[in-house]
C-alpha cells in the first residue's frame, strides 16, 4: 500500500494506514458516551521528510503552493477539487478602528469571501474532492447553517447530492442557501448536538458519506489551508497573536494543523499564540480546558454557528492549545454585537455574530492592554453577516420612508 498519509488517533496515538473511508479510531470510538466529546478523532500525518526531499530548498513553500499544496492534502488528484474560487481570501492591515488609532498592529483575514460566504467552504471542497475520488455522489452533514450551506453549494458545483440535518431554529438565510443549491434538508426538534448524533446514526445505518466536522478527519485538512494563506500573505512571517471564533473546535484545529505542517517542514520556528474565543452563552470548550472531567452547560447565544453543548473536536483542540501555549477566552453576546457593528463601520466587513466573536476577543484584549507592546494580531472572520440578519436587527434602526422631494430629504438629513 503506497499511501502518502496516515491517520493518528488524538486520544491513544494509534496509527492507521488505509485507503478506505474511516471516521474515528476503532479503539477509542467504543468509549464514546452521550454528553461527552468524541474520542477517537483522527489527525492526518504526512511523510514530511519525503516532501522536503521532493521540493527542497528555500522555495519549498512556493513549490508546494504552485502544486496547490497537493502533497499536503489527502487526495490523489488536485483536479478533484471543485472549480469554484475557494480560498485566497483578502488579508487586510487595519490602523484605525472605531475612529481611533489602534495601540497595536491588526490584520484581518476575511474568509467570508468564499463562495457560500464562510470559511467552511474549505472543508466542504476537500470532503467533496475525497468523495469524488471514491466514486461517492451523496454526502450528508449536520449543521446549524454554515457547514450545511457550504456543503450544499460545493456539491451543486460538483454534481453531487447533499443532505443536511439542521436544528429547526437554524437561520432562514442559511436554510435558503441550502434549498437554492438543491440540498435535501432534515429539520429536527433539537439543537446542533441532536442533529449531529442523528446524522451519524443515519450514516451508520445507510452508509451515506458523512462530512460532520471532527467526525470526518478530512474536514480539518480542508480548513488548514487558511493557515497556509496567512503564512503566504504575511510574507513567510506570522502575526504574534491570532483570534479565532470557536464552537466545536475544528476551525481552530485546522489553523493549528496548517501551522504544524509548516513547522514539521522547517518553514516555521514556532506557532503563534492562538486565542480560542467563545461566546459566554456557549463556553463548553474554553471552560473545560485543563479539566479532568468534561462538564457541559446548555448553550444559549446569538452566535448560532458557535453554539455547541458538546464540542466534537474538544480533545484535539485542547491538545493543540496546551502544546503550543494558546489561550481561551469568553465574550458576551453584547460584546459580539458591538464588535460586529464596529467592524462593519470601521472596515466595511460585515461579519455574522459567530465570526464577530473573534473581533470581540481582540477588542477585549486590546482595551484591557493584554496585547504586549509591539506585538501584532490577526482576527479571522469566518462568515458573512448576510448569513444571519435577524441577529443584528436590534442594533440598527431602519428609517421610515419620506415623500420623494428634496425638502423632505434635507429635513431628514438635518440640513
Amino acid at each position: 500500500m503506497n499511501l502518502k498519509f496516515k491517520y493518528q488517533c488524538v486520544n491513544c496515538g494509534y496509527e492507521i494506514s488505509t485507503a478506505d473511508i474511516i471516521y474515528l479510531c476503532p479503539k477509542c470510538e467504543v468509549n464514546n458516551k452521550p454528553g461527552q466529546p468524541m474520542q477517537g478523532v483522527l489527525k492526518i500525518i504526512y511523510d514530511y521528510d519525503a516532501i522536503i526531499e521532493d521540493f527542497g530548498g528555500d522555495d519549498l513553500f512556493y513549490n508546494l503552493k504552485n502544486e496547490q499544496f497537493f502533497d499536503l492534502l489527502p487526495i490523489e488528484h488536485s483536479g478533484s477539487v471543485p472549480g469554484l474560487h475557494i480560498g485566497n481570501t483578502p488579508f487586510y492591515e487595519v490602523d484605525e478602528f472605531d475612529g481611533k488609532p489602534l495601540k497595536s498592529t491588526l490584520f484581518i483575514k476575511n474568509d467570508a469571501r468564499n463562495p457560500t460566504l464562510s470559511l467552511k467552504d474549505r472543508a466542504s471542497a476537500l470532503v467533496s474532492a475525497f468523495a469524488k475520488e471514491k466514486g461517492i455522489n451523496k454526502i450528508m452533514t449536520a449543521s446549524t447553517g454554515n457547514a450545511g450551506s457550504s456543503l450544499a453549494g460545493i456539491c451543486a458545483a460538483q454534481g453531487q447530492e447533499s443532505i443536511i440535518v439542521v436544528p429547526e431554529d437554524a437561520p432562514i438565510a442559511k436554510l435558503t442557501q441550502m434549498l437554492m443549491f438543491g440540498s435535501t434538508i432534515i429539520p429536527v426538534k433539537g439543537n446542533y448536538d441532536d442533529a449531529f448524533e442523528l446524522s451519524i446514526k443515519i450514516t451508520k445505518e445507510t452508509g451515506i458519506y458523512n462530512r460532520n466536522t471532527a467526525y470526518n478527519p478530512i474536514t480539518i485538512e480542508g480548513k488548514k489551508n487558511v493557515a497556509f494563506e496567512i503564512y503566504d500573505q504575511h510574507d513567510g512571517e506570522l502575526p504574534d497573536i491570532i483570534f479565532i471564533p470557536v464552537g466545536d473546535g475544528v476551525i481552530i484545529s485546522g489553523v493549528y494543523k496548517g501551522f504544524e505542517d509548516l513547522l514539521m517542514l522547517g518553514l516555521l520556528k514556532h506557532i503563534p499564540k492562538i486565542v480560542a474565543v467563545q461566546a459566554e452563552g456557549s463556553p463548553n470548550l474554553v471552560n473545560n480546558l485543563g479539566n479532568k472531567v468534561f462538564k457541559a452547560v446548555k448553550s444559549k447565544t446569538i452566535a448560532d454557528s458557535i453554539s455547541v453543548d458538546v464540542p466534537g473536536n474538544f480533545y484535539m483542540t485542547a491538545k493543540f492549545i496546551h502544546d503550543y501555549k494558546g489561550a481561551g477566552m469568553l465574550v458576551s453576546d453584547e460584546e459580539i454585537l458591538d464588535a460586529s457593528l464596529k467592524l462593519a463601520r470601521s472596515t466595511g466587513i460585515f461579519a455574522e455574530p459567530a465570526a464577530a466573536a473573534a473581533m470581540a476577543g481582540f477588542l477585549k484584549w486590546h482595551n484591557e492592554n493584554l496585547i504586549p507592546s509591539g506585538k501584532s494580531s490577526l482576527v479571522l472572520i469566518t462568515g458573512s453577516g448576510l448569513k444571519d440578519l435577524e441577529s443584528v436587527k436590534n442594533i440598527i434602526k431602519m428609517p421610515k420612508s419620506i415623500s420623494c422631494d428634496v425638502d423632505a430629504a434635507k429635513k431628514m438629513l438635518g440640513l
